[in-house]
């Protein structure tokens, strides 16, 4: 067991941050956590191109057809905070392989669905699966890579996360194109029959220091964001005067106020503990994640269906298109977060979100003046939005998990996740409702015209997170004590009492030491 005290920190921690390279166990679980990452933000969108083809096989009706997509995405979103709070009480490396085996399971079983009902509970066990492992991703990479060496590897990891989610039509159009809809589902079961024993055999385990679990706040927020995304979900299709959807809104959001004043005042062992609020990176990287996901995913949904309706393409054909924006991740990523290292993650986040804003608007711009549909001219803007985008992942990702204690880590992934979920959600109902406002998709003219005023609105929003994002501390500010040239991750705030997280299995690292002084900590 480590003692985990501001200003102090161990011996082997200094030792694997001062080795030049990530280490066997870092490589290894960037690999592991990057592909599972890939896996569930794939299947967050690469069902919406075959949703033609399984109605032609399995039968239904639209509402059948939209609940496949939503079945993932609900189950996904409300379940990210009780997964990372398992992986915290249960072990982190076990809940993960759970997860990854619920995943790879109800991938199986997706593909071999006979029927839209079995499809749709298929669905609704990947987004479990995915909603248990994706948060600790996060944790996992934290906890076997160096702070002063994350940044390239939240780079990686978040360049893979952004391929998956902009390419999730184009991966899942080519699949039922050329093979069939089955298809977008099997390609996950050979992954995750490789990466379950991967995660078992190569992972270091740990915990948080809470042995217990906070059962009335998970039921509180789990119910929470269950209604709130429901009813955003379900918003256009259904109407936002709805009973389900005014019902289903308004009852989320009483139980999320319920469950915020439940872990202020009555929760021994809280499960959010609302002082993570009080760190000012903590707050801001939540704001802005919220803000950038609500203006960014409410933009890509409306600009693959302009590619479409517009455009003329086919899915694989609009997917191909969007490469500019989603090609650019893998090399921008982890340089943001190499840069990040180097000079700090504000200046990086800021500009990522204002070349994100800048681009969507322009995008609209262009469209807006050319008086016929041309790709060649929006070019420069998709790259612009790509850019902007994987500039804000990795360098948010490491601010994120250094603004917690390590054994808060877990959750402070899950209600980071959460939040960006929601905000996606929260995107599409918006910009689709003022997109439908200004005309919607009547023809293509129409479709152009209601499209800009909504990518206005969505540029408008990442421009708010660039705002939220110019209140993180800059990188003086978040300087942590230094211990032979390694930095010490800045703990949250300095009243918190000192806690204890429980680590094992450090393959590469040995075996956990005595925690140095905290005078030889000192900066």
């Amino acid at each position: 067991m480590t003692e985990h005290t501001a200003g102090s920190t161990t011996r082997t921690e200094v030792a694997a941050a001062e080795r030049p390279g990530l280490g066997r166990t870092g490589v290894w679980t960037l690999v592991i956590t990057a592909l599972a990452g890939f896996m569930a933000a794939l299947d967050n969108l690469v069902v919406t191109t075959a949703l033609p083809s399984i109605r032609e096989e399995l039968g239904g009706g639209l509402s059948d057809l939209e609940w496949t997509v939503s079945a993932y995405t609900l189950s996904f979103a409300v379940l990210l905070m009780f997964g990372a709070a398992l992986g915290d009480r249960f072990g982190r490396r076990r809940m993960f392989v759970i997860g990854l085996t619920l995943f790879t399971v109800g991938s199986a079983a997706a593909a071999l669905s006979p029927g839209i009902g079995e499809l749709i509970a298929a669905r609704a066990l990947q987004g479990v699966g995915a909603a248990v492992s994706m948060p600790l991703t996060l944790t996992l990479l934290t906890a076997a890579i160096p702070a002063a060496k994350r940044g390239m590897a939240f780079g990686i990891w978040a360049g893979v996360n952004g391929l998956a989610i902009a390419t999730g039509p184009l991966v899942g159009g080519t699949l039922t194109e050329n093979f069939s809809w089955q298809w977008i589902f099997w390609v996950n079961v050979p992954v995750g029959v490789v990466l379950v024993p991967l995660a078992a055999l190569k992972l270091r385990e740990s915990r948080g220091a809470n042995p217990a679990l906070d059962a009335v706040g998970t039921v509180l927020v789990s119910l929470g964001l269950f209604g709130v995304v429901l009813g955003l979900i379900r918003g256009n299709p259904d109407g936002w005067t709805s009973p389900l959807v005014l019902g289903a809104l308004a009852g989320g959001v009483l139980l999320l106020v319920a469950f915020v004043r439940y872990e202020q005042r009555g929760a021994k062992h809280p499960m959010l503990p609302m002082r993570l609020f009080r760190n000012r990176t903590f707050t801001a990287v939540n704001a802005s994640g919220l803000l950038m996901s609500l203006g960014m995913f409410g933009s890509i949904f409306l600009i693959s269906q302009h590619l479409q309706t517009v455009g003329g393409y086919t899915p694989e054909e609009a997917g191909v298109r969007m490469l500019p924006w989603t090609g650019v991740g893998l090399i921008v990523a982890p340089l943001a977060g190499i840069l990040a290292d180097r000079l700090g993650g504000r200046p990086i986040v800021v500009l990522g979100l204002v070349l994100q804003g800048v681009g969507l608007a322009l995008y609209a711009a262009i469209n807006a003046g050319l008086g016929h549909y041309a790709y060649g001219p929006v070019v420069p803007a998709v790259v612009m939005c790509g850019v902007g985008m994987s500039m804000y992942f990795a360098p948010t990702a490491a601010m994120v998990m250094d603004s917690v204690r390590p054994e808060e880590q877990g959750i402070a992934s899950g209600a980071n996740n959460a939040l960006r979920e929601v905000g996606g959600a929260l995107g599409v109902a918006v910009l689709a409702a003022v997109f439908s406002e200004q005309g919607g998709d009547g023809s293509a003219g129409t479709f152009v015209h209601a499209m800009g005023p909504a990518l206005y609105v969505g540029a408008a929003v990442v421009l708010a997170a660039g705002a939220c994002a110019l209140l993180l501390p800059g990188r003086a500010a978040r300087a942590g004590a230094v211990v032979d040239g390694a930095v010490v991750a800045e703990q949250p705030a300095a009243e918190q009492p000192a806690t204890i997280e429980r680590v094992g299995d450090a393959e590469d690292v040995g075996s956990v030491e005595e925690a140095v002084p905290a005078e030889a900590a000192q900066a």
